[in-house]
């Protein structure tokens, strides 16, 4: 199973430091793997059982990009792990589909390990299934779902940090839907909690978790893994 914690814009480099000293200890009999995604300001050479990804990142080595942080300043850090697609990414920053392949590319060509998201609002959702997995197949143009280093992670956008997770059912249906056009390992991610996260892993087709608040707190992440 894989773990992966999104801490989103939350933790500082020191809290993040005491985090992964912590949680080395609490599962360090664990044979999961575990991701953990920092913010760029918390990115280190840390000493962790879990492998550090990048929230984002530009697709460049460098350049005149105000803000941004591309393969030089990850490289420092030895990171090749990266998060893409992320529907905060869309939604508040206006990443397109055109965008988000584009640097699925980069990032593929620069050999990362690249964690996929895709997911749908509420009101798609409402229209059913079949609507559900036609707009998710539409968040695959572009990507090259062949690639030996990706993961997809599902998660409903009506799902992420309101506290209401898919219902099983729902989680079912979709990833096995997903399964047939994607044969990668499958993240279910959307107010993923210590008191849900073993029935939700146990479903056919879910291979691990994306876990964004209840992540943020390093005993209850722990707990998860060790459920």
């Amino acid at each position: 199973m894989i773990f992966a914690a999104n801490f989103k814009t939350n933790h500082t480099r020191a809290i993040t430091k005491e985090y992964i000293a912590k949680l080395n200890t609490l599962v360090a009999d664990s044979s999961e793997d575990i991701y953990i995604f920092p913010p760029a300001t918390a990115l280190d050479s840390y000493e962790s059982v879990a492998t550090i990804g990048a929230q984002n990142a530009h697709y460049t080595e460098n350049g005149a990009f105000t803000g941004e942080i591309g393969l030089e300043q990850l490289d420092e850090f030895g990171i090749k792990t990266i998060l893409i697609g992320h529907s905060e990414r869309r939604e508040h920053f206006g990443e397109s589909q055109e965008k988000v392949a584009k640097k699925f590319d980069f990032f593929k060509q620069n050999g990362f390990e690249i964690i996929y998201c895709i997911g749908e609002s509420l009101d798609i959702r409402e229209q059913g299934l079949e609507a559900v997995v036609s707009h998710l197949k539409s968040q695959f143009d572009g990507i090259d779902t062949s690639y030996d280093k990706l993961i997809v992670a599902y998660e409903p956008i009506w799902a992420i940090g309101t506290g209401r997770s898919a219902t099983i059912e729902e989680i079912d249906s979709t990833h096995k839907a997903l399964k047939n056009i994607v044969n990668k390992p499958l993240l279910y991610g959307g107010s993923v909690k210590p008191n849900n996260v073993k029935e939700i892993v146990s479903i056919d087709n879910v291979d691990g978790v994306l876990v964004g608040s209840a992540s943020l707190d390093v005993d209850s992440f722990a707990s998860m893994i060790l459920a």
